[in-house]
Formats: C-alpha cells, structure tokens, sequence
C-alpha cells in the first residue's frame, strides 16, 4: 500500500506536525519549515532540530518533505525577486538538510511574461547558483512539482520540467513531486485505465518514472485542461474516485509518499475521512 499522509501544520512550534500526522495514522508527512509568506526568518536552532528529530523517531520510520515558500520564484526576471528567491531557497535547503529530511517539494516558478523558454533558462540558472553554492555532500532531493499552468507558471506541461532536468548541472540532486490536481487542470487526464495509462506512459517518455518520488493527492473543483489549480476532497472533484482508485493501486507506486494538501479544521476530520478513502480504494494491499 502506497504510504498516506498529508500536508500538517507546525503551529507550535515544528515537533508538533508529528502529533497532528498520528492522529490521522499517516504514514507520509509534508510541512513547512517556516512562515511560507515571508522573506527572512530565523535560522533553525540546535533545540528545534533535536525535538524534531525526537519526535519524529516517536512518530516512526516514515517520509517527511519540506514545501518551500510560495514567495521563491527562480524563474523571476525582475532582478531583486530573483536575488531574493536564490537566497531563500539556500536558506531552505540548509533547514531541510538540519532537519534530516530528504525531499524539498517546489514550484518552478512564473515567468511574468519574458516567454516560458526564458523563464525555464532562468530558472535553471538561478537553481544551479544555489546548489553549486551549498554542500557538495547534501543529501536533500529538490522535488520540481507539477503545475496547473495558472497565469504564466512554468512546470504545467511535463516537457518543462523535463527541460529543467536536462539543463541543470546537478540534475542527479533533482525529482519530480506530482499533484493530481494540477496535472488534471493541466490537461492530462487519470479518470480511465486508457487516459491514465497514456499520462504515465508520456510522463516516463518524457521526464522517467525513476524520477517520480513524491505525490500529493487532491481532486480537482475544476474541469480538465482549466489551468486553475483549486483542490477537493478526494472523490468530490472532477477526477472523482476512479482516477485515484487506478493511481493507488498502480505497482509503479506501491510505496511512494502520498500526501494530502485538502481543506480540513484544527479536529483533522477531513484528512481521516479522505485517507479512509483512499485505503479503501486499495484493492491489492502488500502482504
């Protein structure tokens, strides 16, 4: 069974998103590590490390990622965003590298109207500015996460962010997070055996599935191809159980991360209710 879990809060303080994915028997956690909507924040602390760690060991040996601002945009060609966005993004991966977490979940960005082959070359340059600058050794992944295509975002059609795996230098630190929302808004359609196979099929065409690491799971309030990215709770949107049913039981998954990124309130009701659905969606759980 692939392992289910959700975006959690860290209110409180970052230890805590552990106690909020227990209450719901996650078994893939994904949070932020800061305030997403602001530029500076304070370097984690040695005490933030260690209750994090701590509580993570208490939660159990399952996958954790960090989602990265909303502010970060690599691909940006206005000047200071892009100084800014290169600064926060090695600032997030050195608290995702202390924290000991393998994954750091992105967007490619927006290219604000320069043209999606610029705005890719950008961000591609501004990527490998900030890895070149890290550790050598990092043992981070930076996961380029699929788009709606909202606007002028980048990574909506898989050939984007397969030129961002092909023209960085340090494509071998990259992976692929994707979300079923914004690739159905994208257009490419999982709600029958035929159309989902020929999504994945173009996906390992095109990008690898080796490269696949990571999903979050939402269904869609939009139609296919809408390019606007609004999630519901699985099987309440346009891709509808079916389309989930196929993804959860497809063996080229049967232990990748899967996480939530739903509407829910503080009681976490509705990330019960939507994995409930999901693992009864699994019809041929590992033995």
């Amino acid at each position: 069974m692939p392992l289910f879990g959700a975006h959690m809060s860290v209110s409180g303080g970052l230890e805590t998103a552990f106690a909020r994915i227990s209450r719901v028997d996650g078994r893939a956690l994904q949070i932020f590590s800061r305030n997403q909507r602001q530029w500076k924040v304070k370097a984690i602390t040695d005490k933030e490390v260690e209750r994090f760690t701590a509580a993570w060991r208490q939660w159990g040996d399952f996958p954790v990622a960090v989602h990265d601002s909303y502010l970060i945009n690599l691909a940006s060609p206005k000047k200071e965003i892009a100084e800014k966005s290169i600064q926060a993004l090695a600032a997030e991966l050195e608290r995702t590298r202390r924290l000991g977490v393998k994954y750091l979940v992105m967007h490619p960005g927006s290219h604000l109207g320069a043209g999606k082959e610029a705005g890719l070359t950008t961000f591609v340059d501004n990527l490998d500015k900030v890895l070149r600058a890290g550790p050598k050794n990092s043992p981070v992944t930076i996961l380029l996460e699929t788009t709606a295509g909202q606007g002028t975002g980048l990574g909506a059609d898989f050939s984007e962010l397969a030129f961002i795996l092909r023209r960085s230098a340090w494509s071998d630190r990259l992976g692929v997070c994707l979300d079923t929302c914004h690739v159905f808004a994208a257009g490419y359609d999982i709600r029958t055996p035929e159309k989902y196979q020929e999504t994945f099929a173009d996906f390992d065409r095109i990008i690898g599935l080796d490269k696949l690491k990571f999903f979050h799971l939402n269904d869609s309030k939009k139609e296919l191809g809408s390019r606007v990215d609004r999630h519901e709770h699985i099987g309440r949107g346009k891709i509808g159980l079916s389309g989930f049913k196929l993804l959860v039981n497809d063996p080229c998954f049967t232990s990748h991360p899967m996480v939530l990124e739903t509407p829910k309130g503080e009681d976490l009701a509705e990330d019960r209710e939507n994995l409930a659905t999901l693992r009864n969606l699994v019809t041929c759980p590992a033995t």
